[in-house]
């Protein structure tokens, strides 16, 4: 490479326009070249400064303001402005820095103006952000030598994963899931990288229902419940608020209790919604949790969640901890009928572990109280609970029962109700807080009375 000047730049440029305002690209080129410049002079490692910049593209703060306080100098120094600045970017430092260093055009996707997006996807060199519901394609493009960049930092957080690999999952720093399908699961030129967020700022019923997604008149029914502690499953499809529910249902829970939650991957920072809480986070996928699970079941937790209960090894866990008697549990599961719980997650376990279908669905109709079924509308930012059944299994003849108590009604944009608890539930419930069980009665009963289920 040819011996560079930044001297020289700024004087081609002065003498063709006496100026100093300069093209953004150029204005980058400059920069970034001038700092290479710069670290072969100094002799630096150049390890070294891809670690920094890795560092900063995942968002160390003081490896983000390094870069950007190298660039504020050096634009002073040069005395240099961009003539126009890219729409996206806040400041020429900032539109600098994300260029040459950062996270190109999608870092206005966590900017303020983008807090509620949900979501973000690169398509190729296209760039795309959730909003009102739906992706909308951005100005910016970001090409494949920057994609891959960014990719090689997005790994630094996962120092075990193998960088030629075509799908990855990891978590930066805010806690964004960051999804990557490249090489053989893409179309040439088409690879992805998805970015997701939750965005709910309270994990509150009253946030809850301020969007939509629950019945108002339902929260003390829902407070109630979490009261007495039945076992819950949450399901539903990709994207319809099943976790942002299961974090909601736990914030309400009693602080002195002492949980253990299991997750394949770390999606819900316990730590920090329920911050006085005794809760053990696991973080596990099927080999690991086999390996683990009997410890779990020897614990003395008065609780567990499974998130995201995707095999039929959590199933079975969920199950054996289930049949010493434990409550309070807690699980997410993808699942497009409530209807087909039992015998989806019989499916997975028999196929993971073995044994027979019937018997297995069986036990887990035995080991869960309700399954609550949120979707997600056409408007894709809306979510509502859909229903929620009564699952228990009758003795004699065993019999899996679901009743539905709640169903939601699209035309009206609204929830009927039907007044039913079955006999193990009021059991179970009577036996755990009969004053709780007590609130939850009456106001069943008021629900179904105000807003049948026909």
């Amino acid at each position: 490479m040819a011996a560079f000047y930044i001297e020289d730049h700024i004087r081609d440029k002065e003498c063709c326009h006496n100026s100093s305002l300069m093209n953004f690209e150029k204005l980058c080129e400059i920069v970034k070249e001038d700092f290479i410049r710069e670290w072969d002079k100094d002799g630096e490692d150049m390890h070294a400064g891809l670690e920094l910049q890795k560092k900063a593209i995942i968002g160390y703060s003081n490896e983000v303001a390094f870069f950007k306080e190298k660039v504020r100098a050096k634009l002073k120094g040069y005395g240099l402005e961009a003539e126009s600045l890219p729409p996206w970017y806040q400041s020429a430092v900032d539109g600098i820095y994300h260029e040459n260093w950062g996270l190109a055009g999608i870092a206005e996707w966590f900017s303020e103006t983008y807090k509620q997006s949900s979501s973000a996807k690169v398509i190729g060199d296209r760039i795309y952000f959730m909003q009102e519901g739906r992706l909308r394609l951005m100005p910016q493009k970001i090409h494949k030598h920057r994609r891959e960049q960014l990719v090689r930092a997005f790994l630094l957080l996962t120092p075990h994963e193998r960088l030629d690999k075509d799908f990855h999952e990891i978590y930066l720093l805010d806690g964004t899931r960051v999804t990557i399908f490249r090489g053989q699961m893409a179309k040439q030129g088409q690879d992805v990288i998805i970015f997701r967020r939750y965005i709910v700022p309270n994990y509150t019923f009253e946030e809850q229902a301020r969007r939509g997604t629950i019945p108002e008149d339902a929260i003390p029914l829902f407070k109630a419940m979490v009261d007495f502690g039945p076992n819950l499953v949450i399901a539903g499809q990709v994207r319809s608020s099943k976790t942002t529910f299961l974090s909601t249902w736990q914030s309400y829970e009693d602080p002195e209790l002492e949980g253990v939650m299991v997750e394949t991957d770390p999606e819900i920072p316990m730590h920090l919604l329920a911050p006085d809480a005794p809760i053990i986070q696991l973080i596990a996928d099927n080999e690991e949790l086999r390996s683990i699970s009997k410890n779990l079941l020897r614990s003395d937790a008065d609780y567990f969640i499974l998130a995201e209960a995707r095999d039929g090894s959590a199933l079975e866990t969920a199950l054996k901890i289930a049949a010493k008697g434990t409550r309070r549990m807690k699980l997410t599961f993808h699942c497009k009928d409530p209807l087909d719980f039992p015998y989806d997650a019989a499916f997975e376990i028999v196929k993971a572990t073995g044994g027979e279908l019937n018997s297995t669905a069986q036990k887990v109709a035995r080991s869960f109280d309700y399954v609550f079924h949120f979707i997600q509308l056409k408007n894709k930012n809306q979510k509502r609970l859909r229903s929620i059944y009564e699952l228990s299994l009758s003795r004699e003849p065993e019999k899996i029962e679901m009743v539905c108590i709640c169903a939601y009604d699209h035309k009206s944009d609204s929830w009927n109700w039907k007044y039913h608890i079955g006999s193990s539930k009021k059991e179970l419930a009577e036996e755990e807080n009969p004053e709780a069980f007590e609130r939850f009665k009456n106001r069943l009963d008021l629900l179904a009375r105000e807003h049948p289920l026909e």
